[in-house]
């Protein structure tokens, strides 16, 4: 995955009104109440999404997510076209490849969701092949393969898209590459 890390910021344009972005627009967390946001078609209204602000419709790509001390998130990437203003099943027919934790469970949304590992992650790496079709999911810290869509079919450009429950924020962290 060398030579593929990106640099990854929170798209404020696309926040559910309750998720506050830290000023460098690397952290996200559910706030109280809805932060004052204008109405956007981009933005989020039923489900507490966000995506990234660069989006990428060729190569490969690799970005990393502290998901530390969180009892509830969601990670992956999804097409341009995805719904916004209404609640959306995140599965690959969609335009969607996730991965989340949610009630302790760590699963692939792949149409019905598929159990996967039950190692708890301080940090996910999310790898894009956008040529092969293949996403796939990182536990940074053991090195260790959690999951991956493999013979996917993107038309559009693909977003990263970020769910972080309550608790902790969400960080998009800098990849350590090594030299």
């Amino acid at each position: 995955m060398k030579g593929c890390p990106v640099d990854v910021t929170l798209d404020p344009d696309t926040a559910h009104p309750q998720l506050i972005l830290s000023e460098d627009r690397k952290q996200v967390r559910c706030g109280n109440g809805n932060q004052k946001s204008p109405g956007n078609p981009e933005r989020f209204d039923e489900v507490h999404y966000v995506l990234g602000k660069e989006g990428f419709s060729s190569g490969r790509f690799y970005y990393e997510v502290q998901v530390e001390g969180k009892t509830g998130w969601t990670l992956g990437v999804v097409s341009k076209s995805i719904k916004r203003k209404e609640k959306i099943h995140l599965k690959p027919d969609n335009g969607c490849w996730v991965v989340w934790l949610r009630d302790g469970e760590y699963k692939a949304l792949t149409g019905p969701s598929v159990p996967i590992s039950r190692s708890e992650p301080q940090k996910v790496g999310v790898f894009v092949d956008y040529e092969e079709g293949l996403v796939s999911f990182y536990n940074v810290e053991a090195r260790s393969h959690i999951y991956s869509f493999p013979g996917c079919t993107f038309t559009e450009k693909l977003y990263p898209l970020f769910y972080s429950g309550t608790m902790a924020p969400l960080v998009i962290t800098p990849v350590d590459v090594p030299d």
